[in-house]
């Protein structure tokens, strides 16, 4: 087994750490000291990885596969599942599975018994790099999604690699975009690393995953350490999500990954940035290529439609008739810029 210093998350009497590496799964039993029951909670997909893990007395709870599947029943089945166990307050459930999964699990915590503990140990890259860190949770309405949810963070984070062995390569690709948002992010040094190592991470190499996941956590640790809540800077963590939703929620959820939406979400905020003068073309086409690079999709022309722009218009970062738009500059800039879905639209029919 690798050791792996662990990635701080500071958040005060919340704060937790990160563990990456190869093999971090199997410390779940000592992260789960002191709790008096665990509820695993797993899809069709991860529930060897949880049931390799799981012991007598623990509550298995079964989901079904996929984003169609990310609703309040899904939810429902957990907390069911749980009270019918009898579980008390020092219960902690434990996702063992992607965003999905995690994202389902949490809000179950967070509302089970008024809020219970809750640990992740994410099976994709996706989960490993965004949505398992920073304690957002949640599940999707007709109306779009994520739209109803909690901030809840986790007591614990197992990210081990091993588990990505078992993932398509789709999948694994799917997750690079999150990688890619982090490093723009970050800045030029780790949007040059990326470039450097691409290839390595298109081909699934270990050390390089590794440290792509390390240092994407330790930006999204930072940005959660000084806004937990959303209230202002953690909003930079959804560039590429304010269209990207809108194509995966208009291709009908399943239908297109969720990091191949936010890697064409990308291409289409910095189309944004070129129009408001904070992203000059060659930038542009640098983050474009990258995104193709990784092998994510970049065909973002033929998939926008009518369906697509009423998704962005019930964007949950909206402020009225304008959206909270997360606008690309160079390397390590961005800012918040209020937009209506028109301008948005404009500046992305290029």
């Amino acid at each position: 087994m690798v050791r792996e210093r662990p990635v701080p998350v500071p958040l005060g009497e919340r704060s937790y750490a990160v563990e990456i590496g190869v093999g971090v799964r199997r410390r779940l039993r000592a992260r789960l000291a002191g709790a008096s029951r665990a509820i695993l909670v797993a899809d069709s997909n991860t529930a060897p990885w949880r049931d390799a893990l799981a012991e007598a007395g623990d509550v298995r709870v079964d989901l079904e596969e996929g984003e169609a599947h990310k609703d309040v029943a899904a939810v429902a089945r957990i907390w069911d599942a749980a009270l019918d166990a009898s579980v008390d307050r020092r219960a902690c459930v434990v996702a063992v599975g992607g965003g999905v999964v995690g994202d389902l699990a949490g809000f179950a915590a967070a509302s089970l018994l008024r809020g219970v503990a809750f640990g992740q140990v994410p099976t994709s890259l996706l989960a490993m790099v965004d949505s398992s860190v920073g304690g957002k949770t949640g599940f999707n309405r007709a109306q779009g999604k994520n739209l109803v949810g909690a901030f809840h963070q986790p007591r614990f984070v197992l990210c081990d690699v091993e588990t990505l062995s078992t993932l398509p390569a789709e999948e694994r690709v799917a997750g690079l975009a999150e990688v890619l948002k982090a490093a723009w992010l970050d800045g030029e040094a780790a949007v040059a690393a990326l470039e450097r190592d691409a290839e390595a991470l298109r081909a699934g190499d270990e050390a390089a995953t590794i440290g792509a996941i390390r240092r994407s956590v330790a930006l999204k640790a930072r940005v959660v350490e000084a806004d937990e809540r959303e209230a202002g800077q953690r909003m930079v963590l959804n560039l590429g999500h304010t269209v990207g939703h809108g194509l995966e929620a208009a291709a009908g959820y399943g239908a297109l990954r969720h990091g191949e939406a936010v890697g064409l979400g990308l291409v289409a905020a910095a189309r944004v940035g070129v129009a408001l003068g904070d992203l000059d073309a060659e930038q542009a086409g640098r983050l474009e290529r990258l995104v193709g690079a990784l092998g994510l999709p970049v065909d973002l022309d033929r998939r926008l439609d009518e369906a697509v722009w009423g998704f962005v218009g019930a964007d949950k970062k909206r402020a009225g008739a304008q959206i909270r738009f997360v606008v690309p500059g160079p390397p390590g800039t961005t800012r918040i810029a209020p937009l209506s879905v028109e301008a948005i639209r404009a500046a992305v029919a290029v």
